[in-house]
């Protein structure tokens, strides 16, 4: 019985393991796929490209994986993908926005919409959520191994084009205009800083705290969302109650 106790507790760590690389693996082939679509396909000539792919390998994504996003973006094998945003509202009313990344549009509206009823939520009309969020240009260069100060860091982050940064144990978070990115991301990375992030995101510009008889449906709407292969990105106006992640 313990034997069969250990084995089933390694491979409940094993799928949760194999489910969060999946997650990662799904974010990069978002990235790739847009990094392909915005510039050119061969690396050579993207440096945004150039900065995903070295992510992917530093993840060991599979080839195949990786080659397959660029097709898509490319148009390589007929089907056409498009991004679709969609705005809704989980459990306690926090606003929640989804990326997808879509060749069947009806497949994916279904799926959405059915993951917010199901966990008590309710899909909005275009623009209902997002005037919530700003869109920005992300920037994030890692501490270790950085021969930098953060005056330093801030100095030629400024210089770059930037509109601010922020510091923290690990990381400097810099943040730029959307259009402004591409000049930020390639004068840094001229200077030889290594980028661990470089992307357009949604930031919340408040937050809503979930209740607490809400959370189990709440972490569920995300979790559905966030496992659906047309899913590239969930942006949540949401905090949870401290101890919770």
């Amino acid at each position: 019985m313990s034997g069969h106790s250990k084995w089933h507790n390694i491979q409940g760590r094993k799928n949760a393991q194999d489910a969060k690389r999946g997650k990662i693996f799904q974010k990069i082939s978002r990235d790739l796929y847009q990094a392909a679509k915005a510039g050119d396909p061969d690396p050579a000539n993207n440096p945004q490209l150039r900065l995903v792919m070295d992510k992917a390998r530093a993840a060991n994504m599979p080839k195949d994986n990786v080659q397959r996003a660029i097709d898509k973006a490319t148009g390589v094998g007929g089907a056409k993908f498009e991004e679709i945003t969609y705005e809704g509202y989980g459990p306690g009313g926090t606003a929640v926005m989804v990326s997808a990344l879509t060749d069947n549009k009806n497949r994916t509206a279904a799926a959405v919409r059915s993951a917010f009823t199901h966990h008590g939520g309710s899909l909005g009309a275009a623009g209902s959520v997002s005037y919530m969020f700003d869109r920005k240009g992300y920037v994030v260069i890692l501490r270790d191994g950085l021969d930098a100060d953060e005056d330093t860091v801030l100095m030629d982050a400024l210089d770059a084009g930037a509109d601010d940064m922020t510091a923290t144990d690990t990381s400097f978070e810099i943040f730029t205009d959307p259009s402004s990115l591409p000049a930020v991301r390639d004068a840094l990375q001229e200077k030889g800083y290594d980028l661990d992030t470089a992307e357009v995101t949604m930031f919340p510009q408040n937050t809503t705290p979930v209740p607490e008889d809400k959370i189990s449906q709440y972490q569920g709407l995300i979790d559905e969302l966030e496992d659906n292969d047309d899913v590239a990105d969930v942006y949540e106006a949401a905090t949870m109650p401290e101890g919770v992640e």
